[in-house]
C-alpha cells in the first residue's frame, strides 16, 4: 500500500511541524486548524494528538525549533567576537535578518503568533540563548566607552534587536508595495551605523 504523502514512519512529529510551517507562511498562525495541519501532513485528524495536546502546543514546538535554529545562527555569526567587537556586533544584526528571510514560518510563529516565550522552560531557555548572544556582542562593543557615558549593554542590544525586528516587519514581511526603495540589508546596516556613530563607536563620515 502506498504511504500517505508527507508522513514518514517514526517521524510524525516533524511531519506535523513541517505542515504547520507551510500553513503559517500561507495563512498566518491563526489561519488554520489542527485538522488542516494533519491533512497536509497526510495523517488522520486524530494523529496529531499523539504528540500535541492542542494547536497552541504545536505552535509552541514550532517556536522552540525556530529559537534553537535562531540561537545557533546568532552564535555562528558572532563567532566569539572575532575578528573584532564591531564586526561581530554587526554580524549578529545581519543574522537576524537572514533568519527571518530563510525561515519565515519559524519567524512568524516565534514573533507573530502571540506565544509567550515563557510558556515552558525549554522555549524560554532557547529564546534567552538567542538574545544573550546580542547582549554579549553589545557588552564587548561598548566596553571602551567611559563609564560615565556608557549606556547599559542590555539597552544597546535591545535597541538593535528592535531595529532588526522593525526592518523585518516593515520591509521584509510587509506587502511589496509598502516596502522601501532600499533593501532590508541596506536599511539595517545604515541604521546600525547611525546608532553606533551616536555612541561614538564609529568615526563620523566626513
Amino acid at each position: 500500500m502506498m504511504a500517505k504523502r508527507g508522513y514518514h514512519h517514526g517521524n510524525l512529529k516533524q511531519a506535523l511541524i513541517d505542515a504547520t510551517l507551510k500553513l503559517v507562511e500561507e495563512r498566518g498562525p491563526n489561519g488554520f486548524t489542527m485538522a488542516e495541519a494533519a491533512k497536509l501532513a497526510g495523517v488522520s485528524s486524530a494523529a496529531p494528538y499523539r504528540h500535541f495536546r492542542s494547536k497552541e502546543d504545536l505552535l509552541e514546538e514550532v517556536a522552540l525549533q525556530g529559537f534553537e535554529i535562531f540561537a545557533d545562527l546568532m552564535e555562528f555569526a558572532y563567532n566569539g567576537g572575532k575578528p573584532s567587537p564591531l564586526s561581530a556586533f554587526e554580524a549578529t544584526g545581519r543574522a537576524y535578518l537572514a533568519f527571518a528571510q530563510k525561515y519565515p514560518g519559524h519567524y512568524i510563529t516565534m514573533f507573530e503568533s502571540g506565544i509567550s516565550f515563557n510558556v515552558n522552560s525549554d522555549l524560554a531557555h532557547a529564546a534567552m540563548r538567542a538574545k544573550s548572544v546580542l547582549h554579549r556582542a553589545a557588552e564587548a562593543l561598548i566596553s571602551r566607552i567611559p563609564p560615565s557615558k556608557k549606556p547599559p549593554s542590555a539597552m544597546v542590544s535591545d535597541h538593535i534587536w528592535a531595529m532588526s525586528h522593525g526592518v523585518v516587519e516593515l520591509y521584509t514581511r510587509g506587502e511589496p508595495g509598502n516596502r522601501s526603495i532600499y533593501s532590508a540589508e541596506n536599511l539595517l546596516e545604515t541604521g546600525i551605523g547611525i546608532y553606533l556613530r551616536g555612541l561614538g563607536l564609529i568615526e563620523p563620515d566626513n
